[in-house]
């Protein structure tokens, strides 16, 4: 097996976690900066230590992506596959992006997986995609918006005697605490994915037999999420932290509290995948929604919604596209 081509699939997929760090920064951090909980440079650099940490605590997901979602050929075939759909899923995050969405890196890469492997005429395994992907993403933003709409009035019914004054205080300081477990979350679910994505391309080029990760995956996964998140998404944050709804302190605590809680549960529980992005977005929502419904801005969420369904496919036309041409070139 070409060594290039191995060195080429980890980096782009390095690349990719880069790319889902400043993409996905604001999940963990939005909701703090824009109650003023904590200053963005100091948020940023609390969330970047947390998906760090975050990357160490399990490998279930990373085991999910790795061998229950396609079947990826041998050789310079399988590579090319990988190489697509990791492109497809870096061009859909770039776009979203820099149109402010705040969409799915994990979906675009799953999609990516999909769309190139369809292209290669290899094997999807389906009912890995349906209940690892699908019904999680379809579930999970339903969870977040009733969960999240029941801790705020929660909180609301503890806190109704409370000096409102007082209240937001203490709770500016509760939220270093939820971001900083919504960041450890991130890290959890997110830097697993990549780490899936390269323990196949080791497997491929025959570097590696089993699914275990080495440290060395480990590392640089998280490293690489670290910096991205580092860098900063400050389009992204815009949207959440004030498009949405105009957050105070108990509604991100609420909002980050719920987030954290459903990513831990399906992490360890189900070793399912899924999108940080849907699940902190919906639960801003349901939070926003305990003010009044009217809060809300539908016609934003509209759109981010609409954004979530057209993830995939996009990310599949992308990474199909990319693996055609790739290999073309290489065969």
């Amino acid at each position: 097996m070409d060594m290039a081509a191995l060195i080429c699939v980890v980096g782009v997929a390095f690349f990719f976690t880069y790319t889902n760090g400043f993409h996905d920064s604001a999940n963990a951090i939005a909701t703090s900066v824009s109650t003023r909980a904590l200053t963005p440079k100091a948020a940023l650099a609390m969330a970047a230590v947390m998906n760090l940490a975050g990357a160490f605590l399990g490998s279930g997901v990373a085991q999910t992506v790795s061998k229950g979602l396609i079947d990826t050929p041998q050789g310079s075939q399988g590579m090319t596959v990988l190489f697509g759909a990791l492109v497809g899923a870096i061009a859909w995050n770039l776009v979203t992006w820099y149109f402010g969405l705040p969409s799915s890196s994990s979906h675009a890469l799953f999609g990516g997986l999909v769309g190139a492997a369809l292209a290669a005429g290899t094997g999807v395994i389906w009912s890995g995609v349906v209940d690892k992907v699908i019904i999680p993403m379809v579930v999970s933003p339903i969870v977040g918006l009733l969960a999240g709409y029941l801790v705020m009035l929660g909180i609301l019914w503890l806190f109704r005697r409370a000096n409102p004054h007082k209240a937001k205080r203490n709770f500016r300081v509760a939220q270093t605490a939820s971001a900083a477990a919504m960041a450890l979350a991130h890290g959890l679910q997110d830097a697993q994915k990549t780490m899936g994505v390269v323990v196949l391309a080791l497997t491929i080029s025959g570097h590696q037999s089993g699914n275990g990760i080495p440290i060395w995956v480990k590392l640089s996964c998280a490293a690489m999420l670290s910096l991205g998140t580092y860098a900063g998404g400050w389009r992204i944050m815009r949207t959440l932290g004030r498009k949405i709804i105009e957050l105070d302190p108990p509604q991100g605590f609420a909002a980050e509290s719920t987030s954290a809680t459903i990513m831990y549960i399906t992490s360890y529980v189900f070793k399912a995948p899924i999108s940080t992005t849907h699940v902190i977005t919906a639960s801003i929502m349901g939070v926003g929604a305990t003010k009044r419904i009217r809060a809300v801005r539908w016609g934003v969420a509209k759109n981010i919604v609409l954004g979530w369904f057209i993830t995939m496919p996009a990310a599949a036309l992308v990474a199909a596209a990319v693996y055609g041409v790739t290999w073309a070139i290489v065969s």
